[in-house]
């Protein structure tokens, strides 16, 4: 009997802990960004400052949560393809010589994402779904929008 009662508290902890890590990102714009859509190419660049400008003369400043964060593995994976280490390595090196516009900006919540996204023109960057308002515009990511089937940052 305590046996089965221990199984299935393990059972509902793991399954739990899977659900609660596995998020839907979106990927968000300053208004005046006159981007609507970016293909993941395009994307990877950004995200590694490899491009700083967008097509207007813009300076892009990318805007993340830190790469230790659990939401954050997706990212990751599917954007960077390099390990937690390496990306703090690529932010450092990208910021180098950048103070007054960093090419890629940590922030510590999604909140505090969303608010920089929205007050810095060119800025763009990664948030769960349900922390997005009216603020800011969700960005197509090789055609397709947050939580419909085959976008890049679905959580499962």
């Amino acid at each position: 009997m305590l046996y089965q009662r221990l199984l299935r508290i393990s059972i509902f902890i793991v399954v739990t802990t899977s659900l609660a890590s596995a998020r839907d990102l979106a990927l968000v714009s300053n208004k005046s960004n006159a981007v609507a859509a970016i293909t993941v190419t395009d994307l990877v660049k950004v995200c590694k400052a490899q491009n700083n400008r967008w097509p207007n003369g813009k300076p892009i400043t990318f805007i993340m949560r830190s790469p230790a964060a659990p939401e954050m593995k997706l990212v990751l994976e599917k954007v960077y393809g390099m390990p937690e280490n390496d990306v703090n390595g690529l932010i450092v090196t990208s910021n180098h010589g950048r103070p007054n516009h960093p090419a890629i900006l940590v922030v510590s919540s999604d909140e505090e994402l969303v608010n920089k996204v929205a007050s810095l023109p060119g800025a763009i960057g990664v948030v769960d779904v349900y922390s997005i308002n009216s603020s800011v515009a969700v960005i197509k990511i090789a055609g397709k929008l947050p939580l419909e089937p085959g976008y890049l940052l679905h959580g499962n």
